[in-house]
């Protein structure tokens, strides 16, 4: 009888204090870089075949087709800024650190995660079609930087809707 009660004064406790509040937090940083560093490496992966392919028919272009797998890099930096400052945002429950807050962080995360990974898949396809119609056509090269640009703009507006959420009070 009295562990039932002390489980339940357990649950109570929990419930009022909120104490399981920051896991939200680390989730949603965690889900920041782990998403944005997927969409990356999926996108580095992706171009840099293509550029490989592309550069035993036609070496003189393997600098200029690099431009792919840059952008895609940068997608985790966008990630690396999101995880950084919801983790140095995160606090005990004692610290006022409230479910809200941690729920805050939760979408932050998951904002710049998926639109990280989406961006990120989306500069790998357009990247390595892109590089290997190059290749054949080079005046094409205007038309797939412009298209790697709106690609990578969706995880910029990511980033952008993550830190209001993150920064909200």
């Amino acid at each position: 009888m009295a562990k039932e009660n002390e489980a339940t004064f357990d649950m109570q406790m929990m419930v009022k204090n909120q104490i399981y509040s920051p896991f939200f937090g680390v989730i949603g940083a965690s889900m920041s870089m782990i998403f944005t560093a997927y969409g990356a490496a999926y996108g580095t992966w992706k171009a840099g075949v293509s550029i490989s392919t592309a550069g035993t028919i036609k070496p003189d272009i393997i600098i200029k087709s690099l431009l792919p797998v840059v952008m895609a890099s940068i997608i985790s930096i966008y990630g690396l800024v999101a995880s950084v400052l919801i983790a140095n945002a995160i606090k005990s429950t004692s610290d006022g650190y409230t479910l809200f807050k941690g729920l805050l962080h939760l979408g932050s995360g998951i904002t710049v995660g998926v639109t990280g990974l989406s961006a990120g898949w989306a500069i790998g396809d357009v990247g390595a079609e892109g590089v290997r119609d190059v290749v054949h056509q080079s005046a094409l090269f205007v038309g797939m930087v412009l298209i790697l640009i709106f690609c990578e703009v969706l995880g910029l507006y990511g980033l952008i809707v993550g830190l209001i959420l993150c920064t909200k009070e």
